[in-house]
């Protein structure tokens, strides 16, 4: 995988030349994803802002996701980042969301959802989107390094084919 500092700068590059925004959704990740992407310069004109839903009930409030497909399907799932990702693509009007919810651990896990299972979605408002389940390996900050890095690969493999 490329080097994440230069993999960001260039979705920042593709994003210029095509006048276009991304924005994100971050449970697990706790706002490192919006991080990453603020730490390069000029990132004002891609990024419209980011939402940090940690708990349930602010994933209902703020991104519409359905209290009944939490009930059903857990918040770790893939049914729930795909409402993640609407919700987030229609409130920041962007052309692009990254969605992410996971268990960093090390508490949390259960047999069915162990630790470092991370559910990672991209949703383009041109109706693009890959939202896949992961396992990742290690402590909280490995698992959550990986659930950052592996999102940028979903965004950029995305919008390559956007572009």
């Amino acid at each position: 995988m490329m080097h994440l500092d230069l993999m960001i700068q260039q979705l920042q590059d593709i994003l210029i030349q095509n006048n276009e925004t991304i924005t994100c959704a971050e449970s697990c990740t706790g706002g490192q994803i919006a991080s990453k992407i603020t730490s390069i310069s000029g990132s004002s004109s891609v990024f419209k802002g980011s939402i940090v839903t940690y708990c349930n009930e602010i994933k209902e409030q703020e991104l519409g996701v359905e209290k009944q497909t939490m009930i059903d399907h857990g918040a770790v799932s893939i049914q729930t980042v795909q409402e993640m990702l609407e919700g987030v693509l229609k409130k920041f009007d962007a052309n692009y969301a990254i969605a992410v919810s996971g268990v960093a651990g090390p508490n949390g896990g259960t047999k069915d959802k162990p630790v470092g299972t991370v559910v990672i979605g991209v949703l383009s408002s041109f109706g693009r989107k890959k939202i896949e389940t992961y396992h990742f390996e290690g402590g909280r900050h490995e698992v959550q390094q990986q659930a950052v890095e592996q999102s940028f690969s979903l965004i950029f493999e995305i919008l390559r084919k956007n572009s």
